[in-house]
């Protein structure tokens, strides 16, 4: 944009862009670290369909009452007095703040960037540009950019990852990838109608856990031994569900391509059986389990060369922000800042209950 101060257009419009992300749903924040490539794309296809057959030099902001020469319309400029940003110096801006801007976000900044540009020239003809605030600010300002410069460099230096390198992962991490298929029977450690009566101490609250918990293993073992004959994994998980009285439905006995890195480790020696094998009864903190092994498969490289970048990109960017922020410390005056907060002296467990739990899920790799 011609003769505009563009540093302090892209701090201002920062923040505004900032405050864009502010004013999204719960909904919407919660679901933005999830959003796949193919969302991404969604969002970038929702911008109007001849939008990118505009040219470059083609205006695509017209502000009325602010000067190309830097006057405004309140400094006795003439009612005509206009500035047009084009395409190419929108889109400049718009990547400058936010790479790949979803057409939403762009349309905001584009609806209050006028404004911005108004107020910095009428700054400006104020000589508010010397004013010992404003430098303070903007020295400031200066040490924060800078901040995420070097972090854009981070990142741009943990993107640069060779195909060797990422043959070398596969080669020695090769079991995290490793699929099964398998069955699954979770039988609960107490019955619903297992729960301590009121003002029971905690004595006999734990007398009554450990009695329940005993109870539910022998129907563990009692299903094991039917499995082992070849009885219906689905039969006996809607069979244990109710007897345990939990009134939700039982959770399906097919458990398709699980990773070894997406079972709870009490359970991933599962991977360490044969085809058609039923592992023992396993006793974890959710309950007990029987498993049976339908089949493993080994995805081959290309199906997981981009997860294998992804994480190679974070453990490096990781790394690299760690060396620097250890590589500073600093000691506050307790006399002008006080006393630092008391960290808790560990973790606060809730207490324990002998309601039965629903069967946790498997954390399964996308597909």
């Amino acid at each position: 944009m011609r003769n505009l101060s563009l540093a302090l257009a892209l701090l201002i419009t920062a923040a505004t862009v900032r405050s864009v992300r502010a004013q999204a749903t719960p909904q919407q924040r919660q679901a933005r670290p999830a959003e796949s490539a193919e969302r991404e794309d969604e969002e970038r296809m929702a911008a109007p369909a001849g939008a990118s057959n505009l040219p470059p030099d083609a205006p695509v902001i017209t502000i009325h009452g602010v000067c190309e020469t830097g006057q405004t319309a309140a400094n006795g400029a003439s009612a005509d007095c206009k500035t047009t940003v084009t395409r190419v110096e929108f889109e400049k801006l718009a990547d400058t703040l936010q790479p790949k801007m979803p057409p939403q976000v762009k349309k905001q900044l584009a609806n209050q960037y006028p404004q911005i540009l108004f107020m910095a020239q009428e700054a400006r003809r104020r000589g508010l540009e010397n004013d010992a605030h404003y430098q303070a600010i903007l020295a400031f300002t200066k040490m924060e950019l800078l901040r995420l410069e070097l972090d854009r460099s981070l990142q741009q230096d943990a993107d640069r990852i060779s195909d060797s390198e990422i043959q070398d992962y596969y080669d020695k991490n090769f079991k995290n990838f490793e699929q099964a298929s398998f069955q699954r029977i979770f039988v609960p450690k107490a019955r619903q109608s297992d729960v301590a009566k009121e003002g029971a101490t905690p004595d006999q609250m734990q007398k009554q856990r450990e009695a329940s918990s005993t109870d539910m293993k022998k129907v563990a073992d009692d299903l094991h031994t039917r499995a082992a004959m070849g009885e219906d994994f689905d039969k006996l998980q809607q069979e244990v569900y109710a007897d345990a009285g939990v009134k939700s439905a039982a959770p399906p006995t097919s458990n398709p391509k699980v990773r070894r890195t997406g079972m709870p480790p009490a359970q991933a020696a599962i991977f360490d059986l044969k085809e058609g094998e039923l592992s023992p009864v396993i006793d974890d903190a959710q309950g007990y389990f029987i498993y049976r092994l339908q089949s493993k498969t080994m995805p081959p490289l290309a199906d997981v060369k981009d997860e294998i970048r992804n994480t190679l990109h974070s453990q490096r960017l990781q790394d690299a922000r760690s060396k620097i922020q250890n590589a500073v410390s600093a000691d506050l005056n307790k006399d002008y800042f006080g006393e630092a907060p008391q960290e808790q002296s560990g973790p606060q467990f809730p207490r324990p209950s002998n309601r039965p739990r629903p069967a946790p899920p498997l954390n399964q790799p996308k597909q």
